[in-house]
């Protein structure tokens, strides 16, 4: 306790120093508080409050904003390096590089709501398909959930706090929530690297763990998460790719990491930023993507 109290004492003498006018010894002061970590957050946002200079208001919410990315960094390279297993965790890290306050709890009680009406209307004699039919109407004619067509490229699809409240999405978006709650009800759905068009796979059996890999033949049909779940077959994507002039590979039609829907993610709202010109977030998202890349 005595040294909890003395570190925060410590803290908060250096954010009293935040006004120094020497860059050189801000520097030094910037950099102890960063040593502080997210525990640094609380008493900065006090000091925003207290300090009226709009230009001191500007350094602290400078601090706050680095401490908060590299808190997503580090939270990121534990998920990696812990294989990726839960991809719900791995949307949440990222979404929070935008809402820093999203809770985790918060999260899965929405998720839970959508799986438990889903539940309630199963039973042990269901075929796939008929399984999938009850996902699809309550997930897309009782939620609400739809294809955010008019704004597609929008950064707010790739959080996934926005998917849930805003009930719209991309079809990476939409499919990571329909397969994580399918998953969560034991039904073997996962997401397929599709280019240009994140699909979702049901397969005859349930992966052991998030990163091996289903054999393409296990793929009992595909379903279009953008088109309120509608089932289609292989044939379709393969005359898909012909369309894009994409050679055939089995990475187009059987089901992907959770590592490597978390890189799509963020290749999107590298693209998404990019339309914005919104050159510091590209740069943020690039070094996400650093991390998943230098790990996997």
């Amino acid at each position: 306790m005595i040294k909890e109290d003395a570190q925060k004492n410590e803290l908060k003498a250096l954010i009293s120093l935040i006004d120094e006018p020497d860059e050189r010894i801000y520097e030094e002061i910037k950099q102890k508080i960063f040593s502080y970590g997210t525990d640094a957050i609380p008493e900065l946002e006090i000091a925003w409050e207290n300090f009226l200079e709009p230009h001191l208001q500007k350094r602290i919410e400078g601090l706050i904003k680095v401490i908060q990315f590299e808190n997503v960094q580090s939270e990121l390279k534990n998920w990696v390096d812990f294989g990726g297993k839960n991809l719900l965790l791995g949307w949440i890290i990222i979404s929070k590089n935008q809402y820093p306050n999203l809770k985790e709890e918060e999260i899965k009680k929405q998720i839970d709501l959508i799986k438990n009406d889903i539940w309630l209307e199963l039973n042990d004699n269901l075929t796939a398909l008929e399984k999938v039919r009850i996902i699809n109407h309550i997930f897309y004619d009782i939620y609400g959930f739809t294809g955010n067509s008019s704004n597609f490229h929008a950064p707010q699809n790739s959080f996934i706090n926005n998917v849930l409240d805003s009930k719209k999405g991309n079809p990476l978006s939409l499919g990571v929530i329909y397969s994580i709650i399918s998953q969560s009800l034991n039904f073997p759905i996962y997401g397929v690297n599709l280019p240009e068009h994140f699909v979702l796979a049901y397969t005859n059996e349930k992966r052991s763990d998030s990163l091996s890999f289903i054999d393409k033949n296990e793929v009992l049909f595909y379903l279009n998460p953008f088109k309120k779940g509608i089932v289609f077959s292989k044939k379709e994507i393969t005359s898909f790719l012909s369309e894009l002039k994409l050679p055939y590979t089995d990475a187009f039609i059987k089901p992907c990491s959770n590592i490597d829907i978390i890189r799509r993610f963020l290749n999107n709202l590298v693209f998404s930023y990019g339309q914005l010109k919104a050159t510091s977030k590209i740069a943020e998202m690039k070094l996400l993507l650093s991390i998943i890349n230098k790990e996997v």
